[in-house]
This record gives structure tokens, sequence and C-alpha cells, in this order.
């Protein structure tokens, strides 16, 4: 098999001479090319990727102007989505870009587990909004229990997000942080071209979660009283039983809560519907 990785590194006012020089002080990064006839899984290929990203010297490059180019006769990749038009879009893009590989679906999480049961796939592409089973309906929660399940179970999976849903992934960013294998997130109103750049960059092990709002974190307990509070409806008394802590223990989660999302009091405001309107603009409730 055989990778081709380039990354161009734009630099204002600097010509080919300058990026030639040897001891000028700015960062770039030269072509490499690296050809290996191994079956085992792309270690020396995700270190490669994961060194052009992450490494300080070469900070200035962008993970949007990486460019990966890879074999595609032994890929195996998994796409699930339940919606058919789109699932058949998705399959159309894959099969062009990947014409040898071997691309299975799944609509729903039954589904998705079962295929992960069968084979060993180097890409998930996966929707957000999907169903538990078949003829149930799909929920955003659904899709990010799946991601969570499948982080924990296949440490070094490759994933590739694909969903107008993607705010949602604040919801499990340490995990994301946390995980071994390549992680991407593609937007559903991304153009074809940039999702199959996203798609090989996870499939070279490498990340790119800047969709996800890093500013804006919440701990469990509050994410927990925001879905009580604004999926089920849930009065505050109705939470404290069901989360079994004190009512002084969620006013104090509500402020807390406020605070992160930048709610505060204001005349003729009220501020849980303040809450809730942000915190579903930050995708952090459905």
């Amino acid at each position: 098999m055989k990778l081709l990785v380039k990354a161009l590194t734009w630099i204002q006012g600097l010509n080919t001479n300058d990026l030639q020089a040897p001891n000028r002080d700015f960062n770039y990064i030269k072509l490499q090319t690296l050809t290996t006839n191994t079956s085992e899984p792309n270690f020396e290929y995700t270190q490669i990727i994961k060194q052009l990203i992450t490494d300080k010297e070469i900070s200035m490059v962008s993970v949007d102007q990486l460019i990966m180019t890879q074999e595609s006769s032994t890929l195996e990749i998994l796409v699930v989505d339940d919606h058919q038009l789109i699932l058949s879009g998705t399959l159309n893009v894959l099969q062009q870009q990947y014409p040898e590989a071997a691309i299975a679906t799944a609509k729903t999480v039954v589904e998705a587990l079962t295929q992960m049961r069968n084979s060993a796939f180097d890409l998930i592409v996966m929707d957000l909004s999907i169903p538990e089973k078949s003829g149930a309906i799909a929920y955003i929660d659904t899709g990010i229990n799946l991601l969570q399940q499948l982080i924990k179970e296949y440490p070094q999976q490759n994933f590739l997000v694909q969903s107008s849903y993607v705010k949602a992934l604040v919801r499990i960013k340490h995990e994301i942080d946390e995980h071994q294998g390549g992680f991407a997130i593609a937007d559903k109103g991304l153009c074809e071209s940039e999702m199959i750049v996203r798609a090989n960059l996870a499939l070279q092990g490498a990340t790119h979660t800047k969709d996800i709002k890093t500013g804006l974190e919440l701990k469990p307990e509050w994410l927990e009283v925001l879905k009580l509070a604004f999926e089920e409806g849930l009065t505050d008394i109705a939470i404290c039983k069901r989360i079994h802590r004190s009512e002084r223990a969620v006013r104090t989660y509500w402020t807390k809560i406020q605070d992160v999302l930048g709610i505060y009091p204001e005349p003729g405001k009220n501020m849980r519907i303040q809450t809730e309107i942000r915190a579903r603009q930050e995708g952090l409730i459905d």
C-alpha cells in the first residue's frame, strides 16, 4: 500500500526560494512519501499524520490543508444513516473515491452493532440522528449514545461523523479528545470534496474537530438536568427525585449552567426559557 501525504502551507509574502532556505525561522512542511507493503494497521501512517497536525514546529499548517490519497482495495467502510436519500448520496460519493472498497450500511443502532460484530471496518461514517431499531423514532441522543459505546468498545476505530447536528458532539467532547483513532466531523452541508478530505483524515488516524465549540463544556450532571427539564418537562422537585440530589444542589446546577451559557437576569426576560433556547442553539439538548 502506498500513502502520499501533501501538506500545503500558505505563507504571506514568501516565495519558493524562501521556503527552501534552510535557516528560515518560519514553519513549513515538505512533501513526504512513504511506501510499504505491510498489511498491518497503518501505525506509521497514523504517526506521520498526527505529527503534521500536532507538532509544535509545524503549527502553522491547517488541518483543512492536508490532502491524502490511499489505495482503496483493502478498505472496509460502514455508513450509518436512516435517511435513504442521504445514505444513497453518501454511498455514491464514497464509491467514486474508493472504487474497490467494501461498503456496508446500517439504518439503526441494532443494525450498526450487528455490522460491527461481523466485520472490522477501517472507517465508520455515521449520522447522529438515528433510531434505536426499525420503526423507532430517530433521536440525536440515540446517535450520541451509539458513538459513545463504539468509542469505548473500539478505541482505535476511525470515525467520520456526518450530520446536521454536529454541535451536539460538545456533549461528549472529552471522550472524543481522548479517542485514539481518527475522528473527523463533517456537516451535511459541506461539499463532496471537503467531505472526502475529512474522510481521508479520519482514515489515517488524524483528527478534525474544530466544528465543536471548545469553549463550552458542561459537567454530565448539568447536562442531565437540562435534558430532564427541557426534554422530559420535569419540575425541579421531580428532577431532585430522579437524580437523588437536594433542591439546593439542583438550584446550584442551574446557576452553573446559566453562567456557562451566558444567561443572566434581565428585566422582562425569563431565565429558564432563555436557558432552553441557548442550550438548543449550542446542541446541548435535542
